[in-house]
């Protein structure tokens, strides 16, 4: 039996309405499965799920720290951890919905952490910064930060490190347990043509835009919300670079599709090669992918009961 289920994919690529219509079919309950929908007031720019959109559906773990607060892909398995155990109690399926892949991953599998590994996500979002803003902005970067800092600034591998540090609340994991699965789970991941993807990217941003995100990244600009972990996601950054000056309104916009493109690309080449995923046809209309999963569990539940049998069988010659 299928004891946990996650949607998986590339960021616009149709995560949230598979999962819901997941859910309605199996009984499920959602668990947030994205890094950045965890804070409050930053719903635009992370594409959160509208109230209308849940039809019904328990979400768990939107909306649970504030921006200015740090969060750990430590924290989020123990938090996850827990509430699949509450979903399950309740009789319901837990499926987690989101392209965070590590942490997913820290999630399903035995990772065990220690003090001090930075997150992924975070990384990526600080090397996007300094192909576009240059290393004297990094640097000026981490002198607010850290005004003692002695790390020269054309020493971009050691400035990136140390905003790594400063902004992520780093963990170390065991990765020879990484592997390890915790549950008995289903991954499902969601697959489309690299020009549909983008096409769906630029939609996405152009409705964000339509939406008011420039409003709601101006509305932490003025409460003097900088230099943390938040802001650093992608759909915020480019923002305030415009708010600070740095860049015009319209190349914020073409920065954002570009980002939200090379994201969409590692988190494709991180499903492939860190995750047990089975791929489904995103073209293909949801009520057909939902049976086609359908089958999946059936077939992943016969695979498990000839392992069963195949354990209890007593051995020859005893």
């Amino acid at each position: 039996m299928i004891e946990v289920m996650a949607i998986v994919g590339p960021t616009a690529s149709g995560k949230t309405a598979l999962g819901i219509e997941l859910a309605k079919a199996f009984d499920g309950e959602i668990i947030n499965g994205d890094s950045m929908q965890i804070y409050r007031e930053m719903s635009i720019g992370t594409a959160k799920v509208k109230q209308e959109e849940m039809r019904g559906v328990h979400h768990h773990l939107l909306d649970i720290k504030d921006p200015e607060e740090p969060f750990s892909v430590a924290e989020y398995q123990q938090l996850v951890r827990s509430k699949i155990a509450e979903i399950s109690k309740s009789g319901k399926l837990p499926i987690i919905v989101g392209g965070t892949g590590l942490y997913i991953q820290a999630v399903l599998f035995d990772y065990r952490f220690s003090e001090s590994q930075v997150d992924e996500e975070l990384r990526n979002n600080l090397y996007d910064e300094l192909e576009e803003l240059g290393p004297e902005h990094m640097h000026k970067k981490l002198i607010a930060l850290d005004p003692d800092t002695d790390i020269h600034p054309n020493n971009t591998r050691r400035v990136i490190r140390a905003l790594e540090i400063m902004l992520g609340s780093e963990e170390k994991v065991d990765r020879s347990l990484a592997l390890k699965p915790m549950y008995n789970e289903l991954i499902v991941g969601i697959d489309l043509p690299r020009n549909l993807l983008y096409e769906r990217i630029d939609k996405r941003v152009d409705s964000m835009m339509a939406e008011g995100l420039v409003e709601e990244v101006e509305a932490l600009h003025r409460r003097g919300i900088r230099n943390v972990q938040s802001i650093q996601a992608i759909g915020y950054k480019e923002f305030y670079a415009y708010l600070d000056g740095k860049v015009e309104l319209g190349r914020a916009v073409e920065l954002l599709k570009k980002h939200s493109r090379n994201y969409a690309k590692r988190q494709l080449t991180y499903f492939r090669n860190k995750l047990p995923v089975y791929w489904i046809d995103g073209r293909v209309d949801i009520k057909d992918n939902i049976k086609k999963i359908r089958l999946i569990m059936q077939e992943n539940e016969r695979g498990r009961r000839i392992e069963l049998i195949g354990e209890q069988k007593p051995e020859q010659g005893k």
